[in-house]
């Protein structure tokens, strides 16, 4: 006789509850809690530059642009992410008074892993476009020079790609120009 194991699932308030005194940070997904892994130097310097680069764009501005520390959900059904980097405009919205559940990103940016490159552009954009603030979804390739960018145009997300090192990614949603130049210049194994 054979047996099954149980699976586990978890409500969306158990995982906040649980994410909220855990040392490591987690995703949630229908249910489940996935455990993070860590980065590669090239994605952790690229996620750094493509912030650092739009931070001094929009100082003085409406938009901010945070890192992978601010988790964000993203709809009804109680999906949870930590984007690499992301933007908003006005105000932040929040989940509750603990103001670390972001709800109104317009720009959502993901530097591709091997490990999570089929995730990214399948499930978790299909999650990510439930935001009703969400403008732009754009995928970093950190092996090679390469920048998809989907643009909400009123109802259909269209995709443009950039793959000259001379490239500039128009940031349309935050008023931004990113030169793939700056994303890439701390990966020399990319651009050689």
């Amino acid at each position: 006789m054979s047996s099954l194991a149980a699976e586990t699932l978890f409500t969306p308030e158990e995982y906040i509850a649980s994410e909220r005194k855990a040392m490591v940070k987690s995703e949630y997904l229908k249910g489940q809690i996935i455990a993070m892994s860590g980065a590669s130097l090239a994605h952790t310097r690229i996620t750094l530059d493509i912030a650092t680069e739009l931070n001094i764009q929009l100082r003085g501005g409406d938009c901010e642009v945070i890192t992978n520390d601010m988790r964000v959900k993203t709809g009804p059904k109680g999906a949870y992410f930590y984007p690499d980097v992301v933007a908003f405009c006005g105000d932040p919205q929040f989940e509750d008074n603990v103001f670390d559940t972001l709800l109104n990103p317009i720009l959502v940016i993901e530097v591709l892993s091997s490990s999570t490159e089929v995730y990214d552009r399948g499930e978790k954009f299909s999650h990510y476009q439930e935001l009703a603030s969400l403008r732009e979804y754009i995928l970093v390739s950190q092996d090679r020079v390469r920048v998809e960018q989907y643009r909400l145009l009123k109802t259909q997300w269209v995709e443009t790609e950039y793959q000259r090192y001379e490239d500039v990614l128009p940031l349309v949603s935050i008023g931004c120009e990113l030169p793939l130049q700056d994303i890439y210049r701390r990966v020399p194994a990319v651009i050689s």
